[in-house]
């Protein structure tokens, strides 16, 4: 076998060890035994890339010979990009939606690039999160937490690209792949409503949260809109606890129990439903119906099978991951939001009307 690691004079350090230095395997090295270019040799190690199946055959031959790894640093150096994109995540929608990662990674990693993860316990906390991120060399952002408006200008300020995902920025032209959170809770009180339920209860989240607001929002606005009374309404935080201690101040609150309530996600929806059947002994949906939000995996275990709104996730990742190779590849392109619909899932924990 050829080998072109040639060695050169030891170092004082590699002498004392027993060992000697040997020069790194390039691409050049590489291109010269598979008797191809060096750029064609760099095509095929960047994913998606036009090359022939002999060529590539020959150029991976090539590299297990010399036992050769491509320079992500060099290969940075030369295009002047990491490949790298940061993915800020609020440390809630990990639980929520937990393929999120999964999914996002995959894509980017099928487009040649990886993720760099930063996550936020408190999205009011997010200016932290962004001065840690400015000290990394990306390419640009995935964002699923809050932005204010001098956030993204700072964004803008450093040139660098952003893109928003399940995260409106009202009244800002921003990159966004977004679910239409208003209009499904709009769209699962109707129904509800139809189905009879007439007194409503509603598990609110985060004071903080973009998301829980427009979920409360649809819900209070198309109440209002079929003349039923406001919900009553118990801050949660979005975990199982505060669903649990929810469903007991609503008990406890000396009305008289609804006919329904409704959980801005699904794992309050969870703690809620336990409390309601095995500390005060509630038939679900006979004598409470209870409902979630995000369609999170264990929300159709058989113990559930939770009524509740499922977003697109695996659509919304891979629409994410195209507009962000779009978005570096011209930087000067106009902002683009792409709004998803989410799905009424009709489980078990709930009485519905008809979908029209």
């Amino acid at each position: 076998m050829t080998t072109l690691t040639a060695p050169v004079a030891p170092s004082p350090n590699a002498a004392k060890a027993g060992r000697r230095d040997v020069r790194r395997v390039t691409s050049y090295d590489v291109a010269m035994v598979a008797g191809v270019s060096q750029s064609a040799v760099s095509r095929c190690f960047k994913p998606g890339a036009s090359v022939s199946k002999a060529t590539y055959q020959r150029v991976m031959q090539a590299a297990r010979d010399l036992d050769y790894i491509p320079n992500a640093a060099a290969r940075s150096l030369c295009t002047r990009r990491s490949n790298t994109v940061a993915l800020i995540l609020w440390e809630p929608a990990i639980i929520s939606y937990p393929g999120i990662v999964t999914e996002l990674t995959r894509h980017f990693a099928q487009r040649g690039m990886r993720v760099m993860l930063f996550t936020v316990a408190s999205e009011a906390d997010i200016d932290s999160t962004l001065a840690d991120l400015w000290q990394h060399q990306v390419d640009g952002a995935v964002v699923a937490a809050r932005l204010g408006a001098a956030q993204v200008a700072e964004f803008a300020r450093r040139d660098l690209p952003l893109l928003m995902f399940n995260r409106p920025v009202p009244g800002r032209e921003v990159n966004a792949v977004v679910c239409d959170h208003y209009a499904a809770a709009r769209t699962l009180t109707r129904r509800l409503a139809a189905a009879g339920h007439k007194r409503f209860a509603l598990i609110d989240g985060p004071a903080d949260s973009s998301l829980a607001q427009e979920r409360r929002r649809g819900v209070c606005d198309r109440l209002a809109e079929l003349s039923l009374p406001a919900p009553m309404i118990v801050r949660g935080n979005f975990d199982y606890a505060s669903g649990e201690r929810a469903m007991r101040e609503i008990i406890s609150c000396g009305q008289a129990l609804p006919d329904v309530v409704m959980c801005t996600n699904d794992l309050m929806a969870v703690g809620c439903i336990d409390s309601a059947r095995h500390e005060f002994g509630l038939e679900i949906p006979r004598e409470l119906s209870v409902t979630g939000f995000d369609g999170m995996g264990s929300s159709a275990w058989l113990a559930y099978n939770l009524t509740t709104v499922r977003l697109p996730i695996a659509d919304m990742a891979l629409a994410a991951a195209d507009m962000f190779a779009a978005l570096t590849a011209d930087t000067a392109a106009q902002p683009e939001q792409r709004l998803f619909l989410a799905t009424v899932v009709d489980g078990a924990t709930a009485v519905l009307g008809p979908q029209d």
